[in-house]
């Protein structure tokens, strides 16, 4: 069983590194979330450590899923600053540990950022994943719309280029 919980300032401070535990363990394991091999442990803590001030100032959402052996999961939503924009939101960084999967937590994870987002006015989420992905699976079978592919847009962490689905959902 595992604990979804929004991560406050001190909070993400004190989980930064869980969080890159959790990051390396993705991307170790071919995750496509930016990252290419060899990724190690003080590139995820410095990379977590960059969006602290976005944590601080309310404009990135970060929750952590813990289980009995520490973060498990987690997920953050990116809140729009800009004026024209304020109705929407996009979900980032959705990464389950690799000894958790497959018990639904990933969807867990997903419907809290939905939830939240909603609470927050947004009504329209945006995200993108790797073509034909367990992720690219999730979103469709959770109600989000492919709107578009495009080829060749990331490379995985091992350096192969791969093809990208852009999804969004409807809140209202």
């Amino acid at each position: 069983m595992h604990t979804i919980t929004r991560l406050s300032t001190d909070d993400f401070d004190r989980s930064v590194k869980s969080l890159a535990d959790l990051l390396v363990d993705v991307v170790a394991g071919g995750a496509s979330l930016g990252f290419l091999l060899p990724f190690d442990q003080d590139a995820a803590v410095a990379w977590w450590r960059a969006r602290r001030p976005a944590v601080a100032e309310g404009g990135l959402i970060v929750w952590a899923a813990h289980g009995p052996d520490g973060v498990a999961g987690t997920v953050s939503l990116a809140l729009e600053g800009k004026p024209n924009g304020r109705h929407r939101a996009d979900v980032v960084k959705l990464m389950v540990h690799r000894d958790a999967r497959g018990r639904g937590l990933a969807r867990a994870l997903l419907a809290t950022a939905e939830q939240a987002a909603s609470q927050a006015g947004a009504t329209l989420l945006l995200l993108d994943t790797v073509t034909g992905s367990p992720a690219d699976h999730l979103y469709a079978s959770a109600g989000w719309t492919r709107f578009g592919v495009v080829p060749d847009y990331a490379t995985s962490p091992a350096g192969v280029l791969e093809d990208c689905s852009f999804f969004y959902k409807r809140l209202a």
